[in-house]
Parts: structure tokens; C-alpha cells; sequence
């Protein structure tokens, strides 16, 4: 069942995108934890706002919000948190 205070997408963190072993190619969704020590899984509701609040080089990727249990059951995560700013340090910097 889908949370009726999402909006039908979110646009997620993620890793660098890397091959699989199928030959396609995947990335995992970045979590972070939050001060009182929860895993949480870092949305946005736009890709403006993720790269205004994550910087412009951050891989991402569309979900939408009814796929939400299948990213459940590959990374756990026990809170969402929408639309926050990733501190300046944990940014994604430009591939050189």
C-alpha cells in the first residue's frame, strides 16, 4: 500500500551507476542515517530539489512511489526523509 502523503514519484540518491552481472547496468540508493541513529532513505520530490539540496553531480534515480516496498526489501530503511540538504562535505564532487 502506498503512503497517501507521497507524491506518486520520488527522485532518490543513489551510488554510481556500475555494470551488473547480467550486463546491464544498476545503482544502488544511497541511505543515510539520521541523528537519533534511524537508517533512512533520503527522497525528493523533484529533481530540482534533489540537486539543489545534493548538489549537481549526484547520480539519481525516478521511482515510482508504489516500488517503494521493493527498495524496502533490498536496503531497509526504518524513515523517509523528503527534500533535505545533504551537508557540503558529503556531496558528490565532478569525475575528473
Amino acid at each position: 500500500m502506498t503512503n497517501p502523503n507521497l507524491p506518486p514519484a520520488l527522485y532518490l540518491p543513489t551510488g554510481p551507476v556500475s555494470r551488473t552481472t547480467d550486463g546491464g547496468t544498476g545503482a544502488e540508493v544511497e541511505l543515510r542515517h539520521t541523528p537519533d541513529g534511524r537508517v533512512a532513505l533520503v527522497a525528493f520530490t523533484s529533481p530540482d530539489r534533489l540537486v539543489e539540496c545534493c548538489g549537481e553531480h549526484q547520480p539519481w534515480i525516478r521511482l515510482d512511489t508504489e516500488h517503494l516496498p521493493r527498495i524496502h526489501r533490498v536496503n531497509p530503511y526504518e524513515v523517509i526523509v523528503l527534500d533535505s540538504e545533504l551537508p557540503v562535505g558529503l556531496r558528490h564532487r565532478a569525475r575528473v
